[in-house]
């Protein structure tokens, strides 16, 4: 037995509350393990049936999922008293080992010496993480509110360039796409099966991003006025859409008033202590500040770093938060790097905003593993990068096949809670990466990467472009203007039917939105990815180089170069 590869902590990582009455409880091991047993109880007892040892009842677990050396075994238990105390015997061909939390030992050994058991010591409602229902019933859509669609109030005041011009693009062009744009091109999102907006920031700032933000109180005057906001949020929720903003709190920008009066008086500015600062010497025109004289985003002198553990700092941005979700009813809000930010600070801006909006959905950026944001109430829930490079990687290398595929989508759907994966905010790129269709060899791939998207466990979201399959490599073209006139004119229609197919197929069927899936393998046909949703869903995607016979069974909810039974390269089935 592979002593070494067995894992388990009565903690968040592994043993968790799913609702007010039932318990996960999972475990880790080596893929050696025949059986697991988990003898558990309330911790009491035995006192209630006035024994003198603690005793439990034995019950078997099943593996979850399977991971490139290990299984992840799982239960879900609910205790009558909500609480719980357990080990386990864990059976490997003639070996049988019992697992405690302080020792792991053979069977007949587990008596010799003090043992202490796991204990999940109390079901408390409060502390169960509980990320707001509606999220796992939405497909998002991202906008950058600059490059997406000139209203009918735009004005040419010189500084824009010509809409859809890109020839020598630069990261500062400005274009004028704003508010009232977005608002005007409701009707057109709706129509994809959109339910959840997703803007990227929209207060004063010099740049076209908006991540170096100047003023956390104002709409930047080129998006429009604080009404056109009210509007937009307005005319989408009568549409049955969300919205949820952009917050950069880690940083700032370089004309941020609290930060220009620290370059102007130094330790004497009583906002020193909002930023973390080393140096008197702090205005130079280096654009660095890898001389350390303070401490910034990436290393960018013109976005310095808020310290957020200021209990000043918190105030501050509780009192905007509470502001913008109070006055404009937003749905959400999303932190730009989210894992640099204090968990003082997200714990308790969680509980503010909580308790205005019990409903809102609080999203961190964190590119890796963020199960610590999750559990300890700061997020709902994290944008699933892991899950972006794995759909992107299957669909780009040839060499990539299902099984590893497997592995790498449960190693994602093993860091959180089933509650937190349904509502992960999942994606195929964003304005920080190259576009989903850069890794494509046709527009079919793209649709496969779609399907995939809309299929598996999470909240999909669709960056504003990807319906007509757009392109364009990091910064700044993968920012580039949405060409209306062309998709207006329908030169993209099929595109858009095809993939709005997808969105909408999702919205209709609840068991898309289960994290329920089992995937098949094919040995001979190993760029073959079939899996089964809740029981009941059939998705194939064959990404390999020949045709497949597939059998008609079953209702076909969506199809792409399948017919007569047989599923051609880069092709698509869905089947209940």
């Amino acid at each position: 037995m592979n002593l070494a590869a067995i894992s388990h902590r009565s903690n968040n990582e592994f043993t968790y509350a799913i609702d007010n009455d039932n318990v996960q409880v999972t475990l880790r091991t080596g893929k050696d393990i025949d059986r697991i047993v988990i003898i558990c109880e309330d911790p009491f007892i035995h006192e209630l049936n006035r024994k003198n040892e603690w005793y439990g009842n034995r019950v078997e677990m099943e593996i979850w999922m399977e991971l490139t050396e290990h299984y992840i075994w799982r239960i879900i238990l609910t205790p009558k008293y909500k609480r719980l105390q357990y080990y386990f015997e864990i059976i490997s061909g003639d070996e049988v080992y019992a697992l405690y939390e302080n020792k792991l030992c053979p069977v007949e050994k587990k008596n010799s010496r003090s043992k202490q058991y796991f204990k999940f010591p109390w079901l408390n409602p409060s502390d169960v993480i509980a990320p707001p229902q509606w999220v796992s019933d939405t497909v998002w859509y991202q906008i950058m509110p600059e490059r997406y669609a000139r209203g009918s109030n735009f004005k040419d005041n010189g500084k824009f360039r010509k809409w859809g011009d890109f020839s020598n693009g630069q990261l500062e062009d400005l274009y004028g796409g704003n508010l009232k744009g977005i608002t005007e091109k409701l009707p057109y999102i709706r129509s994809l099966g959109i339910s959840g907006i997703y803007l990227t920031p929209v207060f004063i700032s010099c740049s076209s991003h908006k991540y170096n933000t100047f003023d956390y109180r104002k709409i930047d005057p080129d998006f429009g006025t604080e009404e056109d906001m009210e509007e937009l949020v307005r005319t989408a929720h009568d549409m049955g859409i969300k919205i949820i903003v952009d917050a950069v709190f880690n940083h700032c920008g370089h004309d941020f008033p609290i930060w220009r009066d620290v370059l102007k008086n130094g330790k004497k500015s009583k906002y020193h202590d909002w930023f973390f600062i080393n140096s008197d010497n702090l205005d130079t025109n280096d654009y660095s500040t890898a001389d350390g004289r303070f401490y910034s985003f990436s290393f960018w002198s013109g976005m310095p770093k808020f310290n957020t553990n200021n209990p000043e700092v918190i105030k501050y941005f509780t009192e905007i938060s509470s502001y913008w979700t109070e006055k404009w009813d937003i749905d959400g809000i999303r932190f730009d790097v989210g894992d640099e930010i204090s968990h003082t600070f997200l714990r308790s801006l969680y509980a503010s905003l909580k308790a205005i909006k019990p409903e809102i959905f609080l999203l961190g950026e964190i590119w890796k593993d963020s199960l610590g944001w999750v559990t300890s109430k700061e997020y709902d829930s994290v944008m699933n990068y892991p899950l972006c490079s794995s759909i992107n990687d299957f669909g780009k290398y040839k060499d990539f096949d299902t099984k590893e595929f497997m592995y790498r989508l449960n190693y994602c759907r093993s860091l959180y809670p089933p509650q937190v994966t349904r509502t992960l905010f999942n994606f195929l790129d964003t304005h920080d990466t190259s576009r989903a269709m850069e890794s494509c060899e046709n527009e079919n791939v793209l649709l496969q990467k779609a399907a995939m998207l809309m299929t598996l466990p999470g909240s999909p979201c669709i960056y504003y472009g990807t319906e007509i399959a757009m392109d364009g490599k990091y910064t700044p073209y993968n920012r580039r203007t949405m060409p209306w006139d062309e998709i207006e004119s329908g030169k993209y229609d099929d595109f858009i039917n095809k993939l709005s197919g997808l969105i909408k197929l999702r919205k209709g069927n609840e068991a898309f939105q289960s994290d329920d899936i089992e995937f098949c393998h094919d040995s001979k046909n190993p760029r073959l990815l079939s899996y089964i949703k809740a029981g009941k869903i059939r998705v194939y995607i064959n990404a390999g180089t020949k045709e497949y016979c597939i059998p008609e069974e079953g209702n076909i909810l969506y199809s792409n170069k399948y017919s007569d039974g047989i599923l051609l390269p880069d092709g698509i089935l869905i089947t209940e």
